[in-house]
């Protein structure tokens, strides 16, 4: 586990920012070729990789950049997204947690079954039609032809992959791969825990994708951690490959992108907004026009070339 201090961020953030970035991106493209490498080391026999993280890890980014790393060495990868096998509302009721309220975490949003199956499919070779759903009407909207070739990769992410009730046997013709920030960010003698740097990364992704206030996210913030801490913990376990998402430069980004949409105003979310703006207060800015068009980071803030 790494830790960073603010001093030593903010020291390589003022001293050269532009190479600050550059340096953080190289090391991120190495742990990318490190775990793509890994993976084509089992393709023979494992020719899927299940992708698993917590929201706000950089599921996404990371599946297309082993994508990328792997076409061009010649294998030929697909990503897909597990959050196609939602199932639709009119399909029936939804999962409720323990105070009654729809469990937007829980697995059973899945459609397991059609899930395996397909799974399978894919693993053999035989053709499927993958399912694509519209989170606007949250409803499936139709389907994808998708059939896996001799020699070709197929990476599936979603924040469930590695749970065995959702994807069955398929780990068993799979590699795992568990993306998180696993750095920890000390202020003095504060930790900024690592979920709340995916909180940062999620209050900015919302707002510009999802159309949300900060407060709305941060309204569901505690339903989100008791997801992860219930549905996605329990079942990293199951990846061989790790990768810790972490970019130390990334906080000088988001500083001013987030600290005036997070000042404390005695409302509920109070205590965590005054948390996230001493660390972010802290730190030294970096302009967003530094960030490379591929960066993880984009799948954040915006402006990715990745398709995220």
């Amino acid at each position: 586990m790494t830790c960073l201090t603010v001093t030593e961020i903010n020291r390589r953030a003022q001293h050269d920012p532009a190479a600050f970035v550059q340096q953080c991106e190289a090391e991120y493209r190495a742990k990318i070729d490190d775990a793509a490498r890994r993976v084509l080391a089992l393709a023979s026999e494992r020719p899927i990789v299940l992708l698993s993280g917590p929201s706000g890890s950089g599921k996404t980014t990371s599946a297309l950049l082993v994508e990328r790393w792997l076409d061009r060495s010649g294998h030929q990868t697909l990503t897909l997204s597990l959050d196609n096998y939602f199932l639709s509302h009119s399909a029936g009721p939804l999962p409720l947690d323990e105070n009654g309220n729809v469990d937007l975490e829980s697995p059973a949003r899945l459609d397991s079954v059609l899930l395996e199956q397909q799974l399978s499919d894919i693993f053999a070779g035989r053709p499927i039609d993958m399912p694509v759903f519209d989170f606007a009407q949250q409803e499936r909207s139709g389907t994808q032809p998708l059939t896996r070739h001799e020699g070709e990769l197929v990476i599936a992410e979603g924040i469930h992959a590695l749970n065995s009730a959702v994807v069955g046997h398929s780990i068993d013709f799979s590699t795992g791969m568990y993306v998180s920030v696993r750095t920890r960010v000390m202020l003095g003698g504060e930790e900024l825990h690592p979920s709340r740097i995916r909180l940062m990364r999620r209050l900015l992704r919302d707002k510009l994708f999802r159309g949300r206030a900060f407060d709305q996210t941060l309204s569901i913030f505690p339903s989100v951690t008791r997801g992860e801490d219930l549905y996605i913990m329990p079942h990293k376990h199951r990846a061989s490959i790790e990768l810790d998402t972490f970019i130390p430069y990334e906080l000088c980004v988001y500083r001013d992108l987030l600290l005036d949409g997070l000042t404390p105003d005695g409302g509920p979310y109070n205590e965590l907004k005054h948390e996230l703006t001493r660390f972010l207060s802290g730190l030294a800015p970096i302009d967003a026009s530094l960030v490379p068009p591929d960066s993880l980071v984009r799948e954040f803030i915006g402006g990715s070339v990745l398709g995220v």
